[in-house]
């Protein structure tokens, strides 16, 4: 509880900073050597506080979140970023495992455990995740134009695993296969709605089951804050009666990110991404765009169809010794098939955000705010893209 209480007080006193050092940068030049001496005193005791509540392998941050999905959440969080001492010269990268839990004002209930292990000289690759969760959520139809008033409330309870390992086959480029499984029981839904209805495919206690391939291309001179390269993903799944799953379909996925230094120390870090499903899948597993990874400003799933695209890009900028802020935009639609994409249906989103480097391996406490269809506040670790 001491750790929760004195990480809250301190993001909000880095909040407070961030308004003190632009408030500092309009002062006259007769007055900026002390601002200069108070702001580093600041942020040394925001570090020397910061490495008090950590090991040498664990960072413990209080799980306080906040989205439209979940509203305010709070619970407890820790990540171990880790690498064997006798390949830190071979510059291999750091392994991280997140753990966390949330309840949230929406009654919502997260459990999340990830692991991301790099071996054998970053020449093997392993990501997995376990998602346990009971979560009330909206569903807003199927299509690019559902209008937001026909929104409606349902619950259900979910599991949802993937593994996925991957080998060097050439350099900068990771190939290897990937499964994927999620059941949900959907216990509650809205009275004469869609889903009551038992039209929507998904509506009835869906599972899937699938097995699939990914191909990597990445160049990125660091996992968690690229200065420069690129990261370039293609994914395919296949979901299959014999796998144990109720729906048979295949998705395909493309994502493409590139970083470009932008003078000393701003990154300008873009991504394109696209996903697209050949057969019948539940809604939950449709295409869909929304939430604090593609479209910040849309409440996550506002749309979904059997196709998406997502466009976005942030300008990372330092402001003071850990501190950071972002400004970023994005655009997307959903589609039912191909012909129906068009420049008319994009939407549209943007904002601003602070970011505070909690660790040597550039991880980050992130808070985001973003309007699209709606004004929305992210807070959570890591960046975006």
């Amino acid at each position: 509880m001491c750790q929760f209480i004195y990480r809250s007080i301190k993001c909000f006193l880095i909040v407070q900073a961030f308004v003190g050092v632009i408030f500092a940068q309009a002062q006259n030049d007769s007055s900026s050597v002390d601002n200069e001496q108070v702001e580093s005193k600041f942020f040394n005791t925001v570090d020397h506080v910061l490495n008090k509540l950590s090991t040498a392998t664990w960072s413990f941050i209080p799980a306080v979140t906040y989205a439209p999905e979940t509203s305010l959440g709070i619970g407890a969080g820790a990540i171990k970023v880790f690498k064997s001492k006798k390949m830190e010269a071979q510059q291999l990268r750091p392994s991280s495992m997140p753990i966390t839990f949330i309840y949230t004002l929406k009654k919502q209930a997260i459990l999340e455990l990830d692991l991301d292990l790099w071996k054998n000289y970053n020449k093997d690759y392993i990501n997995a995740r376990l998602e346990l969760t009971d979560y009330p959520f909206k569903f807003y139809g199927i299509g690019n134009n559902t209008p937001y008033d026909k929104q409606e409330d349902y619950a259900t309870r979910y599991a949802y695993f993937h593994l996925n390992y991957m080998r060097r086959i050439i350099p900068n480029v990771y190939f290897g296969p990937r499964l994927e499984f999620r059941t949900d029981n959907i216990y509650e839904t809205q009275l004469h709605g869609m889903l009551e209805s038992g039209e929507v495919p998904g509506s009835d206690d869906p599972r899937v089951s699938g097995l699939g391939l990914k191909l990597n291309y990445d160049s990125r001179d660091d996992i968690f804050q690229p200065r420069g390269g690129s990261f370039h993903q293609f994914s395919w799944m296949t979901f299959q009666p014999f796998l144990g799953s109720k729906f048979t379909y295949d998705r395909y996925e493309l994502d493409l990110r590139k970083y470009i230094p932008v003078g000393k120390r701003k990154i300008l870090a873009m991504q394109a991404w696209w996903s697209f499903i050949d057969g019948e899948a539940p809604f939950q597993q449709m295409s869909l765009i929304g939430g604090s990874k593609r479209m910040r400003g849309y409440f996550d799933g506002r749309y979904r169809e059997k196709m998406a695209m997502v466009y976005q890009a942030e300008m990372r900028l330092p402001v003071y010794g850990n501190l950071g802020m972002v400004l970023f935009g994005n655009t997307g639609q959903v589609a039912h098939k191909l012909s129906q994409y068009a420049f008319d249906r994009f939407h549209y989103g943007a904002g601003f955000g602070i970011r505070y480097r909690m660790n040597d391996e550039g991880i980050n406490i992130r808070i985001d705010f973003a309007f699209g269809d709606q004004t929305a506040f992210y807070f959570g670790l890591n960046e975006v893209i």
